[in-house]
């Protein structure tokens, strides 16, 4: 598409807009700008292409369409097919996978997609064929309460929070948590590292049901054949959630052991962050489980959202093309770059480094808690997000922990020298920031002392950084 096109589809766009809503139209505008000004180091969020975004503002988005390709509930899907249809056959080819269901609205969907074909698969009762019937927000205590009965407690043994697992894996305050009894499996305290003896062992007393391995902040690879051999032994149905890093399967970068697909019995991911589609979720499988795996919707997804699986569609497309193995091994390149002008410096990093493409740093080595350290960073222009570390002492709101992440800015063209130069930055502001005091004169968790004139020069020089590689270049909304 030309640059003209683009200018003028986006242009056109807010002016429609505007005309009806102008405070939603500028509040898009400022987006964009905040966005082109920002050191994006989030390591869940990424840049979709000009295509993908367009993808989504269409009259697909009028359009029920339950069920499934050839099979929906309402008329008139002939259309809703074709794109289904295409996101599943690009990420079937993608991700060499013998099934794709490409309806979640989200990566927690996704999750809730395949932890009830599993159980769907594996059990059969009243209070699941109950379950199933409804809406999983529509069950009320007693009726979790009769399909834990009913289902004998199923297990479930995935990654700890601090470790860097995720809270669909069967922690309480999410939905998973109520569905599944559940264990962590965490890592080697001296190292930071999985230790798959300890995770063999667990599993062995536990017996779990699931035995669910990926991670939103662990910054190295994992083993799924490993993981795959240790589900076997206790007969557990294997699950990967690979929402993180979709992007370096499909770019070929993880491959063999490290690449979850011909291990793992389910797959789930987002169709964002490394894979750089739009906000949205995904399911692979093999055929024992695509038929429990296509009632989705409605067992726990409302209406699919037709438009969105088009941009899926689009997106997957591009990943599909050789320049985006070379994006995906510049996303590790640069967080190895970045990991390394960190270590430099001085900082503590969880695990030494990073495999993937984030990396996560001990704060608490300048004094901080994560939540000091992601406000100042974020006044000075870089944007990341607090998180915990293992045996945090911090827990996991104040947290002790920084991630970072690069796939944002490798989408925008920085390299190793940029990486290099945002280390400095990061820990300029991390050096000159110093833990504050609540009003009794306690030490606070929250506040924090940054010389402004420090957080000035900080994002000037980010400014700067970011200058060279200009965000949607193709798009002039003037």
């Amino acid at each position: 598409m030309s640059r003209n096109a683009e200018s003028t589809a986006f242009r056109s766009a807010l002016e429609v807009i505007r005309a009806v809503e102008p405070r939603v139209a500028d509040a898009i505008g400022a987006e964009l700008a905040d966005q082109r000004e920002s050191l994006k180091l989030i390591a869940s969020e990424n840049y979709a292409s000009p295509a993908t975004l367009l993808t989504m503002g269409n009259w697909f988005s009028d359009k029920y369409a339950e069920g499934t390709v050839g099979r929906r509930f309402y008329a008139g899907c002939q259309n809703v097919d074709t794109v289904e249809a295409l996101a599943a056959e690009h990420a079937r080819e993608l991700f060499g996978a013998t099934h794709a269901y490409v309806q979640p609205h989200s990566g927690i969907d996704a999750n809730l997609v395949a932890f009830w074909a599993i159980l769907a698969d594996r059990v059969e009762s009243p209070a699941l064929r109950k379950a199933q019937a409804r809406h999983v927000n529509d069950l009320t205590e007693a009726d979790w309460f009769a399909l834990r009965r009913e289902l004998g407690d199923q297990r479930m043994l995935g990654m700890s929070l601090d470790a860097g697992g995720h809270l669909t894996h069967g922690f309480r305050p999410n939905i998973s948590g109520k569905m599944f009894d559940q264990r962590s499996y965490g890592t080697d305290p001296s190292t930071g590292l999985i230790d798959y003896d300890r995770v063999a062992e667990a599993a062995r007393e536990f017996r779990p049901l699931i035995l669910v391995a990926g991670y939103s902040a662990y910054p190295r690879k994992v083993n799924f054949r490993i993981m795959r051999e240790i589900a076997d032994s206790v007969g557990a149905t294997f699950m990967v959630d690979m929402a993180h890093f979709a992007g370096l399967v499909a770019g070929k970068v993880f491959t063999g052991d490290f690449d979850p697909v011909p291990h793992a019995h389910i797959v789930t991911t987002t169709t964002h962050k490394s894979l750089r589609g739009p906000r949205g979720g995904m399911v692979l499988c093999g055929p024992e489980l695509a038929d429990q795996v296509d009632r989705g919707c409605p067992m726990v997804l409302g209406g699919p959202l037709p438009h969105v699986m088009a941009a899926k569609a689009v997106a997957l497309a591009e990943a599909r093309r050789p320049d985006f193995a070379d994006y995906a091994q510049r996303i590790v390149d640069n967080a190895q770059a970045l990991a390394d002008g960190l270590l430099r410096r001085g900082a503590t990093l969880v695990t030494g480094g990073t495999d993937n493409h984030l990396v996560l740093i001990d704060v608490s080595g300048y004094g901080l808690t994560g939540r000091q350290a992601e406000q100042a960073l974020l006044d000075s222009g870089i944007v990341t997000n607090r998180n915990a570390v293992p045996q945090d002492p911090n827990g996991a709101w104040y947290t002790s922990g920084i991630r970072i992440g690069t796939p944002a800015l490798t989408t925008r063209g920085l390299g190793a020298t940029e990486m290099d130069a945002t280390a400095e930055l990061i820990h300029t502001v991390l050096s000159q920031t110093t833990a504050g005091t609540g009003p009794d004169g306690a030490a606070s968790k929250a506040k924090y002392v940054l010389d402004p004139a420090v957080a000035e020069q900080v994002g000037k020089q980010a400014a700067d950084l970011l200058a060279p590689f200009p965000l949607y270049p193709t798009v002039d909304l003037a």
